[in-house]
C-alpha cells in the first residue's frame, strides 16, 4: 500500500512539473509574439531590431521547457520563428527587416495557437483569442494606413506636376522678356548708328544718300536668343558697309 501511494505521489509530481513547464513555455511564447508584434509596428529600423531581438530571447527561453510539453507543432513553429528572427539584425533597411519580422510574427502566432491546443488551461486559450483579435485589428489598421499613404503620394505627385508646370511657365516668361530687352537694345544701337553715319556724311558735304534701316524686316518674336544676335549683327554689318561705301564715293 505504501508503494502504491508513493507511485501515485511520483506521478502527480511529474504531471505537475510538466504542466508548470508548459505554462512557462506558453508564457514565453506569448511574450515572444508580443515583442515581434511590437517590432512589426516599429517606425524605424533600430526599434524594429531591438524588439525582434527581445522576441528571439523569449523564444529561446520557451524552448528550454517546450520540449517537455509534448507539443511538437508548437516547437516546430517556434524554431521557424527563430530562424527568420536571426536574420533581422543583418538587414540593412527597415523594409528588409520588416519582411522577416512579418514572417516571424506569423510563426510566433501559430506557435501560441499550437501550444494552446496542447495545453489544458482555459486562460491560455483566452490569451490566443485576444491576440488573434488584436492582430486582426492591427491588419485593418495597417490597411487603412496604407490607403492613407497612397492618397498622400497621389496628392504629392499632383503637386509636383503643378510646380513643374509653373516653373516652365515662369522660365518661358523670363526668356520672352530677355528676348524683348535684347531687341530693344539692338534697335537703339541701330538707330544711333544711322544717326551718327548720316550726320558724319552730311558734314562731308558730298551729296550722299541717306542711310536708312533695311526694309527686310523679320518676325523676331519667333527667333531664339542666338538667332536674334545673328540677325541684328548682320543688320549692323549692312549699315556699316553702306556707310563706308558713301565715304568712299565722297573721296572720289
Amino acid at each position: 500500500m505504501k508503494n502504491f501511494y508513493y507511485l501515485l505521489f511520483l506521478i502527480s509530481t511529474i504531471n505537475l512539473y510538466a504542466q508548470n513547464n508548459c505554462d512557462n513555455a506558453n508564457a514565453y511564447l506569448v511574450s515572444a509574439y508580443s515583442h515581434v508584434k511590437t517590432s512589426y509596428e516599429a517606425n524605424n529600423v533600430s526599434h524594429l531590431k531591438y524588439a525582434a531581438h527581445r522576441s528571439l530571447e523569449s523564444i529561446n527561453l520557451a524552448k528550454k521547457t517546450l520540449a517537455d510539453c509534448n507539443c511538437s507543432k508548437a516547437l516546430e513553429q517556434a524554431n521557424k520563428a527563430l530562424e527568420v528572427l536571426a536574420k533581422v539584425d543583418d538587414q540593412p533597411t527597415y523594409e528588409d527587416g520588416r519582411y522577416f519580422v512579418k514572417r516571424a510574427k506569423e510563426f510566433c502566432q501559430q506557435s501560441v495557437i499550437e501550444m494552446d491546443k496542447c495545453a489544458t488551461s482555459s486562460y491560455s486559450m483566452q490569451v490566443v483569442e485576444e491576440e488573434n483579435t488584436a492582430d486582426s485589428n492591427d491588419l485593418a489598421s495597417l490597411k487603412n494606413e496604407q490607403a492613407a499613404l497612397l492618397a498622400q503620394q497621389e496628392a504629392l505627385k499632383r503637386k509636383e506636376a503643378e510646380i513643374k508646370r509653373q516653373l516652365a511657365e515662369q522660365k518661358e516668361k523670363e526668356l520672352l522678356l530677355k528676348k524683348q530687352q535684347l531687341v530693344v537694345s539692338y534697335e537703339k544701337v541701330i538707330d544711333l548708328n544711322i544717326k551718327t553715319y548720316n550726320e558724319t556724311l552730311k558734314s562731308c558735304n558730298c551729296g550722299h544718300q541717306t542711310i536708312i534701316k533695311s526694309s527686310d524686316s523679320a518676325n523676331t518674336s519667333d527667333m531664339s536668343t542666338e538667332a536674334l544676335k545673328e540677325y541684328y549683327t548682320n543688320q549692323l554689318k549692312t549699315l556699316a558697309k553702306a556707310y563706308l561705301a558713301e565715304l568712299d564715293s565722297c573721296k572720289l
